[in-house]
């Protein structure tokens, strides 16, 4: 009893100090915040490259959750012309995955900060709520950065990303920005179009991280099939961070629920 006592007292107050630590460090990540207060965010340049092709190469300028700058070039394989666009100086484009992410990550901590050190926690089960509720946070964090939307080819299509280059880009090139893990990734999608005397049998895809070769949709009363796929991507060093933060907060969470479980099934059985 001493000891439990102890533990709901002493060591739980101590893993939540250890978390809030842990989780204003991943904070920190996702806001990157130069020197001095106030200041703004700084921006940072990455290199797109992918191994056994050069068809896409391209610089992006990431500024905290916003990507400010893209520039790529493409090499169209049927007459190796070369493609070039640029987002527009006026645009930006937002990437819903690491504003979603660093909300939750928020979202955590405000949990824990609403336990403070003179909160004196009653019972085990009380404290298997709230790592649950942490856990459920910093799980949905992870799996923002893990898991990109599927989208069906129509809403790439649609999409306001496909109005922010300079020039426009040319209606049978299609482009989707996301973040994979710790990877920010370009897809480029070569389209042709169906003509309607066709013989092929048109099959619209689905929702799809990335669409293959072959896939077919339709768009402004013309139906197009993808010809050729195009992915690169860069290493995003502080989103590797903010996922190895995660796992080990996620592990220090079950942690004490474990030791709570322990107890509470020593009082739950012991013999009187």
């Amino acid at each position: 009893e001493e000891e439990f006592k102890w533990l709901l007292q002493e060591e739980v107050h101590a893993v939540l100090r250890q978390l809030q630590d842990i989780l204003k460090e991943a904070s920190h990540r996702f806001v990157l915040p130069t020197s001095g207060s106030g200041a703004a965010v700084r921006q940072e340049n990455f290199v797109l490259s992918t191994s056994g092709t050069d068809q896409v190469k391209g610089v992006l300028t990431l500024q905290g959750d916003a990507l400010c700058q893209a520039d790529v070039n493409l090499k169209m394989p049927r007459n190796n012309q070369l493609l070039h666009f640029a987002f527009r100086e006026d645009k930006q484009w937002k990437l819903q995955q690491i504003q979603d992410a660093r909300n939750h990550v928020n979202q955590a901590i405000y949990l824990l900060m609403n336990r403070d050190a003179n909160y004196q926690f009653k019972t085990g089960l009380e404290v298997l709520k709230l790592m649950d509720s942490v856990m459920l946070q910093l799980s949905r964090a992870r799996n923002r950065l893990t898991t990109p939307a599927t989208l069906t080819l129509p809403e790439i299509a649609s999409s306001g990303l496909t109005k922010m280059f300079t020039p426009a880009l040319p209606p049978d090139i299609l482009v989707n920005f996301y973040i994979n893990l710790n990877k920010l990734c370009l897809t480029v999608y070569q389209l042709h179009v169906l003509q309607p005397s066709t013989t092929k049998n048109f099959k619209p895809a689905g929702g799809s991280i990335l669409h293959n070769p072959g896939a077919m949709f339709e768009f402004g009363n013309q139906r197009y099939e993808v010809s050729h796929v195009h992915k690169v991507e860069c290493v995003v060093p502080w989103l590797n961070d903010a996922l190895v933060f995660f796992t080990v907060s996620l592990q220090l969470c079950q942690q004490l629920k474990d030791k709570i479980s322990v107890f509470s099934s020593y009082w739950n059985y012991r013999p009187y």
